[in-house]
């Protein structure tokens, strides 16, 4: 089997079309049109038009020597109340953008949830209702009736859907509910077992997996015993609290005991863990950066997701600092250390039973502009580009660490960089850029940049030369 060379997108990010051909409004449309949730009052009503230029998006995987595209599928357009029937015209966009794909020899690789729960939906309560985990998987059995797509991912990053959305605000529907999270937390993971079982129910042989966000965690003194403890907090929620019940069916009772008092296990039902642990086919890991911690009190501060929250995410452990390691970082502020995902992939593999594993997001924002050819471009040079240096080495270190893991035994079969375009980067609105294609929001006209030609000359041949192929690796 070769392996998968990727970019990856989210719907809310960039389709637009946002009150076209019957789509419902979803909790980011409704948390951009509030004060104060995202920089500059942007939203994603356009973004970058994805939905009336996905042909010539098409065409650009295509340049790009792309073997899958991974994407996410807008519940609100697809069945806009969170209920019911399905919204046909809404459907049909995804059908055309699978036959392009799948035209274009592109395996489609979609997620069904990438954080545009329905309006109504919140409206009713939300991720913390139960509810919503079985409105979800009746979501996900119509359009996987509906769509011939043989790979398909249920969630994208539960715990920013959970934490970052109903715990610390930085993200829609923008509550500041700890224990409302918690249950979040708890449904989306039932969601996705529920809607597992139904797909595999209708068609066992296609490929069943999630995607989870996945740091490495390390304690700022590895000789004090409250930042070795913080650490493990940390690592328990970001990481164990998620992948525990999706490989092992159970939850860390480390993080339980941490998390007692706070609603956690009330919401937990006979029958729940063995819905949620259903065999999987891949597990994706979005990777970025590392968490270096302490529980020594001290000046506060957090891991910035949003420029405008200042509440703790961290549920039952904010009182935990994050410090800075001293490494370089990206034009988010996150660190850049390579090691931590190969320190993942190995822990991973090591920890839970064995299962094929993709990179479903990996790449760094920076603040970017074009600029045009100068003499040091050379003779091929044919228009204005943007000279991502810094995108470049950070993909290459990834992917370095990606080959070592692979060497190491790590069943790692593909990697999706983020992103295929620059788009609506969440709470930060426009500001920041993390594609492989420049964007210009005024005028939509696309333009790869510098990091484009190097991923497309790193497809071309199955990995980065000198230092070993990803492709035969994974053989």
């Amino acid at each position: 089997m070769g392996f998968t060379w990727g970019a990856a997108t989210a719907a809310y990010q960039i389709e637009g079309a946002a009150a076209e051909d019957g789509r419902g409004p979803s909790i980011w449309d409704t948390f951009c049109r509030t004060p104060g949730k995202v920089l500059n009052g942007e939203n994603g009503d356009v973004a970058i038009d994805h939905y009336h230029r996905f042909r010539e998006d098409v065409a650009l995987m295509v340049d790009l020597g792309l073997t899958a595209y991974r994407f996410s599928i807008s519940w609100p357009r697809v069945q806009p109340s969170g209920a019911g029937p399905v919204n046909q015209a809404g459907l049909d966009f995804y059908r055309r953008l699978v036959d392009a794909l799948q035209e274009a020899g592109i395996e489609p690789w979609p997620t069904l949830y990438h954080w545009d729960l329905p309006q109504p939906l919140e409206d009713a309560g939300g991720w913390p209702e139960r509810d919503v985990a079985y409105r979800f998987a009746d979501y996900a059995s119509q359009v996987h009736a509906a769509l011939d797509v043989r790979r398909w991912t249920t969630i994208n990053e539960p715990w920013c859907a959970a934490f970052l959305g109903y715990a610390s605000g930085e993200h829609a529907p923008g509550r500041l509910e700890p224990a409302a999270s918690l249950r979040a937390a708890h449904h989306l993971m039932l969601g996705h077992g529920l809607a597992t079982e139904a797909m595999c129910a209708r068609r066992p042989d296609d490929h069943y997996g999630a995607a989870v966000n996945l740091y490495a965690v390390s304690p700022a003194d590895p000789a004090n015993p409250a930042d070795v403890d913080a650490a493990r907090r940390i690592d328990g929620l970001q990481n164990r609290l998620f992948l525990d019940p999706l490989l092992r069916g159970s939850y860390p009772a480390d993080v339980l005991a941490d998390l007692e008092g706070l609603g956690f296990d009330s919401c937990i039902k006979d029958g729940d863990l063995a819905a949620i642990n259903q065999p999987l086919d891949h597990v994706g890991i979005n990777y970025y950066t590392r968490h270096t911690v302490s529980g020594v009190p001290g000046e506060a501060t957090q891991a910035v997701s949003s420029p405008f929250s200042s509440h703790s995410p961290w549920v039952g452990s904010d009182f935990v600092r994050f410090v800075p390691a001293g490494r370089p970082v990206t034009g988010m502020g996150w660190e850049i250390d390579e090691m931590g995902l190969y320190e993942v992939l190995t822990r991973v593999h090591r920890d839970y039973a064995p299962v094929p594993l993709y990179i479903t997001e990996n790449g760094a924002g920076y603040d970017e502009t074009l600029t045009d050819p100068s003499p040091a471009d050379g003779p091929a040079a044919n228009g204005s580009t943007v000279h991502d240096t810094g995108r470049i080495s950070y993909l290459d270190l990834h992917l370095r660490a990606c080959h070592k893991a692979i060497s190491d035994g790590v069943p790692l079969r593909g990697y999706f960089t983020w992103s295929l375009l620059d788009n609506f980067e969440w709470a930060w609105g426009y500001s920041k850029r993390f594609g492989l294609v420049h964007v210009d929001y005024a005028t939509q006209r696309r333009t790869p940049k510098d990091s484009a030609r190097w991923y497309s000359n790193v497809i071309r041949h199955g990995g980065l030369g000198d230092r070993g192929g990803l492709a035969e690796g994974a053989r």
